[in-house]
């Protein structure tokens, strides 16, 4: 039961971190975070995800313009770029974006359950930030951009959400 107090207290406590100490990301919970990422659940077991991992400060700042909402790139001493695989033979066409969604909130919760702060950065479904990642990354054609996530030592302190909204629940027929 302590296991599962500890797993429930870690999913109703994070919280999207935007302000990173300067301090790196030790490369043992990097790959924690990436093991998590893909114990994720996938359509058909396919997990069509891949990762590209960000720590060198000049990638990092190079991507700052790619879109509005990315500022905390400047800070971050870590990104990760989940992609997906979308062709019939080795990804999953129509799945992707839900399995590496899943993929990407296991990244979230290790991230926090390893003392880190970390934030979901939206590209799918814009394409003008697909593009961007495709042409920045030279990514093979089936491969897509689907988020970023950063990532590193919290500069800031946020409380716990109560998001629960008990009028959002519908018990057998709304």
């Amino acid at each position: 039961m302590e296991m599962a107090n500890e797993a429930l207290k870690n999913l109703l406590t994070r919280r999207s971190i935007r302000k990173y100490a300067a301090q790196p990301v030790e490369e043992e919970k990097i790959k924690l975070i990436l093991q998590a990422a893909m114990a994720a659940p996938s359509a058909r077991n396919l997990q069509p995800w891949e990762f590209i991992v960000l720590t060198k400060r000049e990638t990092l700042d190079a991507l700052v313009n790619f879109s509005p909402h990315v500022k905390m790139l400047k800070e971050a001493p870590l990104a990760i770029v989940v992609c997906g695989k979308t062709d019939e033979e080795t990804g999953s066409p129509d799945w992707w974006v839900i399995d590496c969604s899943a993929a990407v909130q296991n990244a979230l919760l290790a991230a926090h359950a390893l003392g880190l702060g970390a934030v979901w950065l939206g590209v799918h479904p814009r394409r003008d930030r697909q593009e961007a990642l495709e042409n920045f990354f030279q990514l093979p054609a089936n491969v897509k951009p689907h988020s970023m996530i950063a990532i590193g030592y919290p500069a800031e302190q946020k409380e716990p959400a109560n998001r629960f909204r008990e009028e959002r629940v519908h018990r057998e027929a709304w």
